[in-house]
């Protein structure tokens, strides 16, 4: 799915097929999966386009491809923005520790499906770009800035030239301008996606500067600029998308940085326990 958002598959599908083929993707473990009609109405498309879906991808026929997908396990997906609130506070006041437990255990199947999604190539691409890069770049708005500055802040602790996009606000095209080649813009966004942040990507790419994408889907519009892609499942029933398994993510891609340069990273980590004694920081 990654190499067919990209241009780089001999598959060629149309958008309106690729969003097809990525919501499906995101439907594994979901009842929908269990005939071609309830397919359909649950993507709003005629079962005949699910068929020529399925041998356009190299099956037989849709059961073929339907009978890899039941394979699968995997949690089904939530909803967007529009029933978040909904689900969150459909148990009333007198549920709480159900819902609790119920968000919780949404967030560690999202955790296992970022683990059934996990694309070694991909994660380890996107280990190398940053690692080799002289400069790297991170931008996300929104919640995906709470993100943005996390993942500066890991990236931080074993190397200095980490930033953040117009952390200042001294101008988005200013900042892209400032990208050599050989820097790395790592971007973040999720359904719905946010405008700006796929702008910011285009723009980068045409430098071009090397661009790792941080997001939700296959199909989502950060994909088709980037060299490297971390697939992140977000829905849950909280009020609106979920960064836990998205932090997660951020650390398992900062200790493997660390990892790929151990020699700096201990350096780096020295320094920084000297000067924190020094400043007399922690108690």
């Amino acid at each position: 799915m990654l190499r067919i958002s990209r241009g780089e598959s001999e598959i060629v599908l149309g958008p309106k097929a690729r969003a097809a083929l990525a919501r499906i993707l995101d439907l594994q473990g979901n009842q929908a999966l269990l005939s071609i009609t309830s397919l359909a109405n649950a993507l709003s498309v005629n079962p005949s386009t699910l068929t020529r879906l399925a041998r356009s991808l190299g099956y037989s026929g849709f059961g073929a491809f339907q009978e890899v997908l039941l394979n699968a396990s995997m949690a089904p997906p939530g909803a967007f923005y529009s029933h978040q609130a909904e689900k969150a506070l459909s148990g009333g006041v007198g549920q709480t520790t159900e819902a609790l437990m119920l968000l919780c255990r949404e967030n560690q199947a999202n955790i296992d499906r970022f683990l059934s999604m996990y694309d070694d190539a991909q994660f380890h691409s996107a280990v190398s770009l940053i690692s080799n890069a002289p400069r790297v770049m991170i931008y996300g708005i929104r919640q995906f800035h709470a993100f943005a500055t996390f993942l500066v802040y890991g990236l931080r602790l074993i190397r200095s030239d980490v930033h953040l996009l117009d952390s200042n606000a001294l101008g988005l095209a200013e900042g892209i301008a400032s990208l050599d080649k050989e820097d790395v813009l790592i971007v973040s966004s999720c359904a719905p996606y946010s405008r700006v942040v796929t702008e910011v990507a285009r723009a980068a790419a045409t430098k071009p500067v090397k661009i790792v994408a941080i997001t939700d889907r296959a199909d989502s519009p950060l994909i088709e600029v980037s060299q490297a892609a971390i697939l992140v499942p977000h829905e849950t029933r909280f009020l609106s998308n979920s960064l836990t398994t998205f932090i997660l993510a951020a650390e398992c891609l900062i200790n493997a940085c660390a990892t790929a340069r151990p020699v700096e990273t201990k350096a780096a980590l020295a320094e920084r326990d000297s000067l924190i004694r020094g400043l007399k920081i922690e108690l």
